[in-house]
């Protein structure tokens, strides 16, 4: 078992010591997944926000200078549509934390079900909501959850985005106990975070019992408070990969679009760390370039991008590993 003291030590790994790690987190990968990537669609539902992080464009203070929307269920039906004809099963709907998503993604779920004859898979990413909201959503037939905590130092968390880590804590045990598959995680680079922070986030993971976590590089984005701060560092955060393949080998780990913001080939490199999960941006081109979660340079993830790096990896497009097929007809009824 990897200790804290370990984990510290390889996030700053290098060189050949590195390219070992990657090499022993692509053979847990395998042992599990063999060489199947999951592939997810995502729809971006709306930009608005009732939190003030520190680090995101799309926070409560710039409200008024982004042009915001909210998508209607009909938007995220016909972009669903979209998700479907690619051939993938999972339908993740993102959004800023606001009460009203939980109306429109309550809208939107029945049908999106339908229309893939229920073999399908619902992740949300919509924040902070109450267990009766998550159960509600959950009842409608949502599967899965991110809910990052960004980072576990309590102190570094609340003075960043001002809300209370346990808060966030008892979110992500409330969808647990629901019977949601739940996704975590940290940002790589935040400024006074420490190496011992990010190992603790990788162990936080693990003692959570969390089935998927990610590692994201921090991007300074404009007209933010940390606008000026500098980028997180990628060798690290594609350690960070490594070691939770390593620390917990079943983990969906995304290889995410922050990594090619970051620089050439970023999520490549994520997927030769271990990572196993890419997500291709089904928004329709105006909410792409309004949903700002990293400014205005953010890296728009295509088919066409996905396919590229696949190939180069040696690796295959797969499908959700949580979605469950409904019966077709009920035999009693007939």
């Amino acid at each position: 078992m990897l200790t804290k003291k370990k984990l510290i030590e390889m996030l700053n790994s290098q060189g050949i010591e590195q390219l070992s790690l990657f090499e022993e987190a692509r053979k847990q990968r395998y042992l599990h997944f063999k060489n199947n990537v999951v592939v997810r669609g995502v729809i971006e539902i709306t930009n608005l926000c009732r939190v003030n992080c520190d680090y995101c464009p799309m926070r409560k203070d710039n409200t008024k200078r982004n042009s915001i929307y909210i998508l209607s269920s009909e938007e995220i039906i016909n972009a669903s549509r979209h998700i479907k004809d690619f051939g993938i099963n999972i339908v993740f709907l993102q959004g800023g934390e606001i009460p009203q998503t939980t109306k429109v993604v309550a809208d939107a779920i029945p049908r999106i079900k339908e229309l893939f004859n229920g073999y399908v898979e619902i992740l949300l990413c919509l924040g902070d909501k109450s267990k009766a909201e998550y159960k509600y959503l959950r009842d409608l037939g949502a599967d899965s959850y991110i809910l990052k905590h960004e980072t576990s130092d309590a102190r570094l968390h609340y003075k960043l985005r001002h809300k209370s880590f346990k808060d966030r804590l008892r979110c992500i045990e409330n969808l647990l106990e629901l019977g949601y598959k739940v996704g975590t995680g940290t940002i790589v680079g935040l400024p006074d975070q420490s190496l011992e922070s990010i190992a603790d986030d990788i162990l936080l993971a693990k003692e959570l019992g969390m089935h998927m976590v990610s590692a994201s590089p921090f991007i300074s984005a404009p007209e933010t408070p940390l606008e000026n701060c500098t980028y997180g560092s990628i060798n690290t955060t594609l350690n960070a990969i490594a070691l939770m393949r390593l620390v917990t080998p079943d983990y969906l780990i995304p290889s995410v679009s922050a990594l090619e913001v970051s620089g050439k080939d970023g999520q490549l490199k994520g997927l030769e760390a271990g990572a196993n999960v890419l997500t291709i941006n089904f928004s329709s081109a105006a909410r792409q370039h309004d949903y700002l979660i990293y400014g205005t340079n953010r890296f728009i993830v295509k088919n066409t991008h996905v396919a590229a790096i696949l190939s180069k990896a040696g690796l295959l497009q797969s499908q959700s590993t949580f979605a469950k097929r409904k019966p077709l007809i009920d035999q009693q009824n007939c």
